[in-house]
């Protein structure tokens, strides 16, 4: 009888040890916390690239891209890049590179969002720009040297609309004597399901202290954009109305162009001489766009 209990209990011994180590496989494994740190990037090509309105790329296609970092409290970092042309006013320059960081944070529909940004262009070298375009109008100082840009900005959101202010603390793109020249940002996107979205946007750029001689009283601008965009699978489509009320004709009297009549190159030689083709930089355009983050 002994033998007999012992031996049952050794076979149920036998058959309890695989069953724990089933519901031990069963058991679902304890989630990892979630990280503090955020990694995205994204890419993308478009029709034209628009910098406030204004084209950087004499109206042709650019490839464009970054990376980004977050952290749980708000405090972020990254870069993007994009080709620009030399004539927008980076003289033997094509690359531009944006560096910035700050703080953001959101409270239910509430977002606030703090930060700095520097606008780099490798290889720019403002000597090579014959002419008036790094010399200002109003005090005769002229700029050299490699171009750049560096600004504060606040934004604030309310859950699809969003206001941002931004100064410059430097030269504005190197423009002599323009720092606190300034840019007011009020945009909205509108999320229309199924993968549709709207987007919209009306700005205001004030240019300091550039106010007299030629191509020196049309610095101040306005422009807007209205836009629609489709989602397929995380590759965004985008088609966008970009205007502005910039002054940029290249046909006034006597070969004389306004401020925001750009060249394809830098040195030029003026409107109707020389190889240089020149186009107002700030007239209406659709703008087609393909990006994808990741």
């Amino acid at each position: 009888m002994r033998k007999t209990i012992i031996a049952a209990s050794l076979a149920t011994a036998a058959f309890a040890v695989p069953n724990l180590a089933a519901a031990q496989a069963a058991a679902p494994a304890a989630a990892a916390p979630a990280s503090p740190h955020t990694f995205t990037g994204n890419i993308g090509l478009v029709s034209e690239y628009r910098f406030r309105g204004i084209s950087q790329t004499f109206k042709k296609p650019a490839i464009q891209g970054g990376v980004d970092y977050s952290h749980e409290s708000g405090l972020y970092a990254g870069n993007w890049d994009s080709n620009v042309n030399e004539g927008a006013g980076y003289p033997a320059g094509n690359l531009e590179m944006d560096f910035y960081g700050g703080w953001k944070k959101t409270w239910g529909d509430w977002g606030l969002d703090l930060g700095a940004i520097y606008y780099y262009y490798p290889g720019t070298d403002a000597n090579r720009a014959a002419g008036t375009l790094f010399t200002n109008p109003k005090n005769g100082k002229v700029h050299t040297g490699a171009v750049h840009n560096t600004e504060l900005y606040i934004a604030g959101s309310w859950k699809w609309l969003s206001l941002k202010y931004s100064n410059a603390i430097s030269d504005y793109f190197s423009l002599p004597d323009t720092k606190n020249s300034s840019y007011l940002d009020l945009s909205g996107t509108y999320d229309l399901g199924n993968g549709w979205g709207i987007a919209g946007h009306v700005g205001s750029f004030k240019l300091k202290n550039w106010s007299t001689g030629a191509r020196g009283t049309n610095g101040n601008y306005t422009d807007w954009k209205l836009g629609v965009t489709k989602d397929f699978s995380g590759w965004v489509v985008g088609a966008s109305y970009i205007d502005t009320n910039a002054k940029g004709s290249c046909n006034l009297v006597g070969g004389a162009t306004e401020f925001y009549c750009l060249a394809n190159q830098l040195p030029n030689t003026g409107v109707g001489t020389g190889t240089a083709k020149f186009k107002d930089a700030g007239n209406g355009t659709v703008v087609l766009s393909l990006t994808k983050s990741f």
